[in-house]
């Protein structure tokens, strides 16, 4: 990466006043991210590599009655986790330590500063999907943008453009220390809370600087297939609303991969808008039939930083980051790595879509509702409002978008309809005939698609015992290099010939991915940073889809996509967990 690039994408990390004036001003004291992160504090940056329609029921009745590659024509318009010990004295995470980092600015005593109440309110701000904005919303929604990169102007600002993307940059990338360890917000209940309050009140200093205090944040829909593609107004060179650092393969109306993982899959459009749909049920339905899936793991005080990620936080919301982020960067910048990706003004587009998923997942129904754990609700984070006025915020005060303020267009989820109902295999696998769990791990490495039969810890259960208890297939100590790409990909009742390109099968049971934490120097004699992970994916429905709930052995089948010669899995099993 050149210098002056540099200098518009690294987000410093600074100490006192002066130094972070350096950073922001002197592009050749920025020469080489890699040599700022990765010396002294290696863990400071982690990369991700982050019309409205009338039917206001959330899903086309009319989908269940055609078929599903006409209904993406005529929708799509192409053609015209991690192990959590338990924790004896458990507690809420408090804001974070702020004295080790200046930008964005900090008050002097985190203890004065109150706790924030919402204004009066005479009217919902309702957030529209991109791709249908009319040009009076396109132009408000960059003059906005505009005047709050104008602020930049004070580099202490903290209502600049700069100091927005800082505050993602610090509760991301190791800045924030809570109970004398790093805070982090991803991979954990705290992600969606997080930035959910993070959109409110970007929204908010949106607003105040053209004076409308109806203007609401657009959401990129891009689990809609109109929306499967960077929002035009986005793509509009020249606008304040564009980002030249993005990949510029996946410009101009191109079919966004909602399974990305870096390379570009030989894959003709309609089956990736297809898999799109596929991966959309399984992440909001199947795998996430329980607020512990959805929401991600538990993250009280005390404990160590990513638990562990939920459905969406793994899939869509990493690919996307990965899909935008610019491969001609050397580190992904901007959308693609934690630390520059509030750059590009797409990243707020994107995590309001992502926010949306939180509302459409609780109106699926069952038990998916908002978690009750008293550490999760009174954990708290801290932003400045519209006025620069400091304040705490409490997650249990987030859990109602309309009592914030705010609300979401609707727009149809035809997701909700794309259950995989074709099948690889007719009837049941030979068991028989597979090697055992027991004999094919520990794994060494996943360097190539691997079958093995399992057997599960109850069959036949009743729809009661299925409602208080999900079925969980668990992959014990996942152990990776994290400064590398990982995706593998999880069959049940196929063998290792299974298409893996082709996800709308019934026997996709769901993906596990990961990307790299930390920036990579420009030398091969980067430090690797291996990691552990469990990874978990409810199949109760799975099994009742394909035909396998009275099996006392299935058949599991692990693809992997990239990196898998660097994965090691230690051992796997089926468990039976609350819900």
């Amino acid at each position: 990466m050149s210098s002056s690039s540099t200098a518009t994408t690294t987000l410093p990390l600074c100490t006192n006043k002066s130094l972070c004036s350096s950073f922001t001003n002197n592009s050749s004291f920025l020469s080489k991210p890699s040599q700022l992160f990765l010396h002294g504090r290696r863990n400071r940056s982690f990369k991700v590599s982050s019309n409205a329609n009338n039917n206001v029921g959330g899903h086309d009745k009319n989908l269940d009655a055609v078929d599903r590659r006409n209904v993406l024509l005529g929708l799509g318009g192409l053609y015209g986790a991690a192990n959590l010990a338990p924790i004896a004295s458990a507690s809420p995470i408090p804001p974070p330590d702020l004295k080790s980092f200046c930008c964005p600015p900090v008050p002097d005593d985190m203890d004065s500063v109150p706790y924030y109440k919402f204004p009066p309110m005479t009217k919902l701000r309702i957030r529209p999907p991109a791709h249908a904005a009319d040009e009076e919303y396109v132009a408000k929604y960059q003059l906005a943008t505009s005047r709050m990169k104008e602020l930049d102007k004070d580099s202490f600002d903290p209502l600049g453009f700069k100091q927005q993307a800082n505050i993602h940059c610090a509760y991301c990338n190791g800045a924030y220390k809570v109970g004398g360890k790093e805070l982090q917000v991803h991979f954990s209940w705290l992600f969606f809370p997080f930035h959910r309050w993070y959109l409110y009140f970007y929204e908010r200093i949106l607003g105040s600087l053209i004076n409308d205090p109806t203007f609401a944040l657009p959401y990129w829909n891009w689990d809609h297939p109109k929306g499967m593609r960077i929002p035009p107004m986005f793509d509009r060179e020249g606008s304040s609303l564009y980002d030249d650092k993005r990949n510029q393969n996946h410009r101009n109306g191109t079919i966004i991969d909602l399974g990305h993982f870096g390379t570009e899959v030989d894959t003709p459009q309609l089956q990736i808008m297809t898999n799109n749909l596929t991966l959309m049920y399984r992440q909001m339905v199947t795998n996430a039939p329980c607020p512990s899936q959805f929401f991600g793991a538990a993250y009280p005080l005390g404990t160590e930083p990513k638990p562990g990620m939920g459905t969406i936080e793994n899939i869509p919301h990493t690919p996307v980051h990965i899909w935008t982020g610019d491969p001609r960067q050397d580190n992904g910048e901007n959308m693609g790595n934690f630390y520059s990706a509030g750059l590009d003004p797409l990243f707020y587009c994107h995590h309001a879509n992502v926010d949306r998923m939180w509302d459409e997942w609780k109106l699926i129904g069952g038990k998916r509702r908002d978690l009750s754990n008293k550490d999760w609700l009174n954990s708290e984070f801290f932003f400045y409002d519209e006025n620069r006025n400091p304040y705490r915020v409490k997650v249990r005060d987030c859990l109602d978008s309309k009592k914030m303020g705010f609300s979401y267009a609707p727009m149809p989820t035809p997701w909700r309809n794309f259950k995989p109902i074709r099948k690889t295999s007719a009837g049941k696998l030979n068991t028989a005939s597979i090697a055992p769990v027991t004999k094919v791990f520990p794994l060494a490495k996943l360097d190539r698609a691997i079958t093995f039969s399992i057997t599960r810890p109850a069959s036949s259960r009743t729809t009661q015992e299925k409602n208080e208890q999900e079925e969980i297939l668990t992959f014990e100590d996942v152990a990776y290099d994290d400064t590398q790409y990982v995706r593998f990909d999880v069959f049940l009742n196929v063998d290792k010939t299974v298409n893996a390109d082709e996800l709308d099968k019934a026997e996709f049971a769901g993906s596990y991915t990961s990307l790299p934490h930390v920036h990579v120097s420009n030398s091969k004699d980067h430090d690797k940073k291996n990691t552990k992970v469990i990874f978990k994916l409810a199949i109760t429905e799975l099994l009742e889809d394909i035909g396998l709930e009275d099996e006392d052995t299935i058949a599991v089948t692990l693809v992997p996509k990239v990196g898998g010669e660097g994965v090691s899995i230690q051992s796997v099993e089926i468990k039976l967990e609350d819900c």
